[in-house]
């Protein structure tokens, strides 16, 4: 068997590692979900809204990140419209505004469609000048930001003539897939008005490293990759979705860690057997040399 194992062609493996990603995907796999301690902070710091309070919905991703990201958009949109709160969605992004309709179309019409646009969530669209555009809406929004992305007045939106500033929000959440995102929100929006502006926020699994450092004083929840949106997606589920626990809008990120689990597993189980194979080849040469 060994011997077998020496003389095998990689090619079994990568047969292998495709089953072991492809059959899961299409089973929909699922395992449960029990949150760390990162999603269990965005999740209780989401908790504590009260109705009608102030949240900036920050949508830094485009399709480049969608698979990753995109879970953990629709989770927070399910989870923030439930507390009933005024959303304000936002982007950095040129490509951003795409997201935020998806997310509006996908959670927010469907689920509640007694919300009216303008006076319960709005679409401010996308402004360049990445973190500059952070350092200007932290005191002055409208100066910025004159209409929304439909190109109506901002003084014609009735849950708008009241905001002066990023100040005036209660929290901001951040979906992040690179620069400009959390990082800049945390460096120009947070730090300079420490105590005033809270953040919670979801990125990429690479770019997690950066954040970290930020938590918890600045940061104060943060969801790590699929991982981290799967969790919270539990979480949303378990509080928000009793009725209806099998809903496919909020099952794709655990949907994804069914087959990232088998896969990794299949690895270890690998990693494990080329060990053995290692030492045995090792036992055999050190036989040969003393004979």
């Amino acid at each position: 068997m060994l011997h077998f194992l020496q003389t095998l062609d990689r090619r079994w493996i990568f047969l292998l590692m495709a089953v072991a990603v492809a059959v899961p995907t299409w089973a929909q796999l699922k395992f449960p979900e029990t949150p760390g301690q990162f999603s269990q902070d965005v999740f209780d710091e989401i908790e504590r809204l009260q109705p009608g309070d102030k949240v900036l919905m920050a949508w830094d991703y485009d399709p480049s990140t969608e698979g990753e990201l995109s879970p953990m958009a629709k989770s927070f949109a399910k989870h923030c419209a439930a507390k009933k709160v005024k959303l304000y969605f936002i982007t950095l992004l040129p490509l951003g505004p795409k997201m935020i309709e998806k997310t509006i179309d996908e959670v927010i019409r469907p689920d509640y469609p007694d919300r009216v646009y303008g006076e319960d969530f709005v679409n401010l669209g996308f402004k360049s000048g990445n973190e500059g555009v952070v350092k200007v809406i932290i005191t002055n929004l409208r100066g910025l930001y004159t209409t929304d992305a439909r190109g109506i007045n901002i003084d014609q939106i009735p849950m708008c003539r009241d905001v002066k500033s990023v100040q005036d929000m209660k929290l901001i959440v951040n979906v992040s897939g690179a620069y400009p995102g959390t990082k800049e929100w945390v460096q120009y929006a947070v730090t300079p008005y420490q105590g005033k502006i809270r953040i919670v926020g979801g990125c990429t699994g690479v770019q997690a490293p950066l954040l970290f450092p930020y938590i918890p004083t600045q940061l104060n929840g943060l969801l790590v990759g699929i991982k981290g949106a799967a969790e919270y997606e539990q979480l949303v589920v378990d509080h928000y979705l009793k009725e209806n626990p099998d809903d496919p809008r909020f099952g794709d990120a655990r949907n994804r860690m069914g087959p990232q689990s088998i896969a990794h597993l299949v690895m270890i189980f690998l990693i494990l057997l080329g060990n053995v194979v290692f030492f045995w080849e090792r036992r055999v040469r050190q036989k040969g040399e003393a004979s």
